[in-house]
């Protein structure tokens, strides 16, 4: 497998994780810095773990999260989205996100990683060797969550009932996109 393709496939396996992140980037009004960097580093770090962990378990793994994933995954993000939407319409004066304890952080970074356990399984089964692959998906992963989680917050110039209700649709677009 060449550099490009690796870096296409970390584009791509990196897009859910942007999403998530440009999300919490719209909602999030206090301590952006930090939660800029936890969250790229979570997105990350698992986007990472999560290649060499299917290239090393891959047949094990795979038969027991394939006929599950999609399901979880899909919970996951319908769950953040009501939060999402319920928080649009709540009468606070300031809309905060109550969900980005490390335990949220870590169920998000595990949804957002699914993809690249099979991408891990995928590449063991053409014999590619995980570790380069998986670091450059883990790098781009972590930039490109980070650069989302600005993006979002740059645009919080707009209304936010409209910003919130556009977060929750891109988390329930993920959920849907996860069981098709």
């Amino acid at each position: 497998m060449s550099y490009t393709e690796i870096i296409i496939l970390a584009l791509a396996l990196s897009l859910d994780a942007l999403i998530v992140s440009f999300s919490y980037g719209l909602i999030i009004n206090s301590k952006r810095i930090k939660n800029s960097i936890m969250l790229a580093s979570a997105f990350g770090f698992f986007q990472f773990l999560m290649p060499v962990t299917g290239w090393y378990l891959s047949s094990f793994v795979y038969n027991i999260l394939s006929a599950f994933s999609k399901w979880i995954v899909f919970s996951i993000f319908m769950f953040l989205a009501f939060k999402f939407i319920k928080s649009a319409f709540s009468d606070k004066e300031e809309v905060t996100l109550s969900c980005i304890s490390l335990s949220c952080i870590f169920l998000l970074a595990v949804a957002t990683s699914i993809d690249a356990l099979g991408a891990g399984i995928s590449l063991r089964f053409v014999n590619v060797a995980i570790l380069i692959p998986s670091i450059i998906v883990g790098i781009i992963t972590g930039i490109n969550s980070f650069l989302g989680f600005w993006i979002g917050s740059f645009l919080k110039r707009f209304p936010s009932k409209a910003i919130e209700i556009t977060g929750a649709i891109l988390l329930c677009y993920l959920a849907f996109k996860s069981v098709i």
